[in-house]
């Protein structure tokens, strides 16, 4: 197994990173694009997501294979059920044909789409006709991954009558639900979100509009982290927005309770360790909203010895691998104490963090990016290290040469 072995780093802390474009705007407004073509993009995010959705797109193949990329997988449904006269059978990597699509299937089908399973009812892959979809009203349960939601969003203003979606019972992952809305308000596309409702207004063309993609702060919780772990560490991260579109820009608050002071500047953000900082016995944060940046939070937490609660993770159970599972096997590994359940995880402050530990990522990029800023605090190995490429491809080369 290809393994990299992180070296316990004792030295200054100071470094200065570009990070390219958010993957969750950039694969929303390739969408986008595909759809109305006079939509220009600047700093497109390098993942690998993003590059399978370029290529998705442009395809002539029967077949499209995206591997692990579940938005990809999500939104290109969508998009290939409106192309016309296509016919794609839409696939993934085993661990896609175990995470279910039935619910965005079952919402598409309402509309007159052409889907079927090619082996297990509900899940990947998929065979889809392309055909003219008309619009209109839609229920579905609010407690789903927004990915299917902004899946049906993001073609809803192509659509004849647009789309009414309406949700049933509480909505989860409102953040990401917003970017998508306001991304299309960028595009010139009218929404409406009140309580339970959307409503999409059909557009068949846009005005010439170019948009520069947000970094990823995603990817900025693993500075956050490190700087969190240092006891005097300091790091800028460029190109970040005071206002993001981005639900993990919650990583600023969050932070504060590890000693991590964010200045936003013009184009970028400073993360600085506070001086003398003391740390609290427990910290508790729902992230319902912000699901993504749970297992950078958890390790942190354990880096620095501070008991942890979070709650409102049931999504993370059909991500790229089951991350509560993961996660509590992991850290068990390194000496934590820690328990999960469906939706929350808790861990006990500990003492001690075992050294030389072989962390598996369970071709999860987040599961290989958490753990490494615990360098800080002993070494460790990440196996499977290249797996970073799905979302943040320069990662270890960025991650390294502090100065």
């Amino acid at each position: 197994m290809d393994s990299l072995k992180l070296t316990h780093f004792t030295g200054r802390l100071v470094k200065e990173i570009q990070i390219t474009g958010s993957k969750s705007e950039t694969n929303r407004l390739l969408i986008l694009q595909a759809l109305y073509s006079n939509l220009e993009i600047e700093n497109i995010s390098n993942s690998d997501d993003s590059k399978l959705m370029i290529k998705a797109i442009s395809s002539t193949e029967k077949e499209i294979n995206i591997g692990h990329a579940g938005t990809t997988m999500r939104f290109l449904t969508s998009y290939l059920s409106i192309k016309e006269n296509s016919e794609v059978t839409l696939t993934g990597s085993g661990r896609m044909k175990e995470r279910p699509i039935g619910i965005l299937v079952d919402a598409l089908r309402t509309l007159g789409a052409n889907i079927t399973y090619v082996e297990n009812e509900g899940f990947a892959p998929l065979r889809i006709k392309g055909t003219k979809l008309k619009g209109g009203k839609i229920t579905i349960n609010g407690n789903v991954s927004s990915q299917y939601i902004s899946s049906l969003l993001l073609i809803a203003a192509s659509l004849e009558k647009g789309i009414e979606l309406e949700f049933e019972g509480a909505i989860t992952s409102v953040p990401y639900i917003q970017m998508t809305l306001r991304l299309l308000n960028e595009v010139g596309i009218e929404t409406f979100f009140e309580g339970s409702l959307i409503k999409i207004s059909p557009k068949s063309i846009i005005e010439n509009k170019n948009i520069t993609v947000e970094s990823d702060w995603s990817s900025a919780s693993y500075y956050y982290s490190l700087v969190a772990l240092s006891t005097n560490g300091r790091i800028k991260l460029s190109s970040y927005k005071q206002k993001s579109l981005q639900g993990d820009s919650v990583l600023s608050e969050i932070y504060k309770s590890f000693g991590v002071q964010t200045t936003f500047e013009e184009n970028s953000i400073t993360l600085k360790k506070v001086n003398n900082f003391t740390n609290p016995e427990i910290v508790s944060f729902d992230l319902i909203k912000a699901p993504d940046i749970a297992q950078t939070i958890s390790v942190t937490a354990f880096g620095m010895g501070i008991a942890c609660d979070l709650t409102g993770l049931h999504t993370l159970k059909i991500k790229e691998t089951d991350r509560l599972v993961a996660l509590d096997v992991e850290l068990k590994k390194l000496g934590a104490e820690i328990s999960v359940t469906n939706d929350s995880l808790h861990l006990k402050n500990s003492t001690q963090i075992k050294s030389n530990i072989s962390i598996n990522t369970y071709q999860d990029h987040r599961m290989a990016m958490a753990f490494a800023p615990l360098l800080l605090k002993t070494s460790i190995i990440i196996n499977e290290p290249a797996v970073v490429s799905k979302s943040y491809p320069t990662f270890w080369e960025d991650f390294s040469n502090f100065q």
